[in-house]
């Protein structure tokens, strides 16, 4: 039986999956790898750790299955990275990641060159840190140096893509995020690059996410284990592909995905872009397509950081028993009352981008009191990120599209607790489907298009996605409908403080 391959760059590990035609999972593995902090704000890694976390995953998904079964492989990953190559394709600098926050002052040139309105018209979102074209102009006029010997520009996934392929290649989902692209054409736009004064030679050519743009290279089959001349599709980016795995291939539903990041996401059957820049317009992974998205930077990301800074006894319990630590912390969080006693949280670890595009925000609990536990916090913070979620929801519904369902993926979804918080919150339906192994779920259905197991993604998300329950609105929506209002107040208040000590970490 034919299998495909689903490979996931994500932020901090690489992830392989192997699935049948029917959708089954046959295989999956996870290979973890680092994230460097130099600097407060900046995030970076090295790209050689993704190749052999790479090379990891794979030998493990092909433990029980051959690698001559496989008839494709699909390619997703974190968006927005810079990967600077030089002319013999070696990495000149490690990747400045989507969370890195350095580039506000390369962020304010590209609205000064290109001015705001034509910059959301054609990129589809404002510049803000998280997107490529700011760190390439980071790059230029910090390490000169590095600059005049780059000659190739990439994201995380397609370096990943040249080391098995030897190709130079992206898709237009993922290239949808450097902000030097012309969203509505599906082409790199020569007038961003004219006035950015990028060389439009260092960009890969562009594909739809279907597209066979190589295969597995001989030396990347002696490393990996995969049979040498297996197509290779262009891919998407993490969230694209994310939707295409959770069955989203065209307009009418939205979704909302808690990774380290949290995104509300839906797809449209027309370019539209928001003129005021909150929400933010990429091409979709579904060709003829485009989504409008809202993203929360530190959505499973603050679950972390409080499983790290305040849960040593349930790290310790889970390592003990064997039991995943965050299923520990959310029944921790679920021993707390419903708003957590006025605790309030902002999820804002590594500033924020909707609907507050603000590099400089931080988290803030606020509210704390001699009455409140761990467990408040714990609750707290769950709280404070669906909360997040929900003003990027409320932005989309603002926009005219339909809210009254939200299909839910990524780690975040498997909590009862976490998806009857976003019902209530939210107050809408919140629906599970069968898949949960999100994008690298749909890198291996658009390896399925490209190589003709599929007729289209819309036919691979109806004949693998489906439906498997959901949770309404309870009780407690309108307890959270007053905390919410409550937690609305909080930025507009604190937004000057966060500039001033942006101010002060940067002296």
């Amino acid at each position: 039986m034919s299998l495909l391959l689903g490979i996931d760059v994500g932020t901090s590990g690489c992830k392989a999956i192997l699935i049948a035609p029917d959708g089954s999972v046959r295989a999956e593995a996870i290979s973890e790898y680092p994230m460097q902090v130099p600097r407060p704000g900046w995030a970076e890694q090295n790209p050689e750790d993704w190749w052999e976390a790479t090379i990891s995953s794979i030998e493990q998904v092909l433990a029980n299955s051959r690698g001559d079964s496989i008839a494709g492989v699909g390619l997703t990953g974190q968006m927005h990275g810079l990967v600077l190559l030089d002319e013999a394709g070696k990495v000149l600098r490690p990747c400045i990641m989507w969370n890195d926050q350095r580039t506000a002052a390369q962020c304010a040139e590209i609205e000064q060159k290109v001015g705001r309105a034509k910059l959301i018209e054609l990129a589809g979102k404002p510049a803000l840190t998280g997107f490529t074209a700011g760190k390439i102009l980071w790059v230029r006029e910090n390490e000169p140096d590095v600059y005049r010997r780059a000659r190739h520009v990439l994201l995380p996934k397609d370096y990943v893509r040249y080391r098995l392929t030897s190709a130079f290649a992206m898709d237009v989902a993922d290239g949808s995020g450097t902000l030097l692209m012309d969203v509505r054409r599906r082409a790199w736009s020569d007038e961003l690059l004219n006035l950015l004064d990028i060389p439009h030679e260092w960009l890969p050519a562009l594909h739809e996410s279907h597209d066979v743009v190589a295969e597995v290279s001989e030396g990347a089959a002696s490393a990996t284990g995969l049979r040498a001349g297996i197509p290779v599709v262009a891919g998407a980016g993490d969230q694209s592909a994310q939707s295409i795995g959770t069955g989203i291939a065209r307009e009418g539903v939205v979704s909302v995905t808690i990774g380290t990041s949290g995104v509300v996401f839906a797809a449209t059957n027309r370019y539209r872009f928001d003129s005021t820049g909150e929400l933010h317009a990429y091409c979709h992974a579904a060709p003829d397509t485009w989504h409008l998205m809202g993203v929360t930077l530190s959505a499973g990301g603050s679950l972390r950081w409080s499983r790290d800074a305040l849960c040593e006894k349930e790290k310790a319990e889970a390592e003990r028993t064997g039991r995943d630590v965050y299923d520990l912390i959310t029944e921790l969080a679920a021993t707390a009352p419903v708003g957590s006693d006025g605790l309030l949280f902002l999820p804002y670890l590594t500033g924020e981008r909707t609907p507050h595009a603000d590099p400089d925000a931080r988290g803030v609990f606020f509210g704390l009191s001699l009455r409140h536990t761990k467990a408040h916090m714990a609750r707290a913070v769950l709280e404070g990120v669906t909360f997040s979620l929900r003003e990027c929801l409320d932005l989309l519904c603002g926009l005219g599209q339909s809210c009254s369902r939200v299909r839910v993926s990524g780690g975040g979804s498997r909590s009862a607790l976490w998806r009857q918080m976003m019902a209530d919150v939210f107050g809408t339906e919140i629906v599970e489907v069968n898949v949960t192994q999100g994008a690298a779920y749909g890198a291996a259905l658009l390896a399925g298009v490209g190589t003709g197991v599929y007729l289209s993604a819309m036919e691979a998300c109806e004949r693998t996605v489906h439906e498997v329950g959901s949770t309404k609105p309870g009780p407690n929506a309108g307890e959270y409908a007053e905390s919410y209002e409550r937690y609305r107040t909080l930025y507009p208040v604190l937004a000057p403080e966060f500039k001033r000590a942006g101010q002060h970490r940067k002296m």
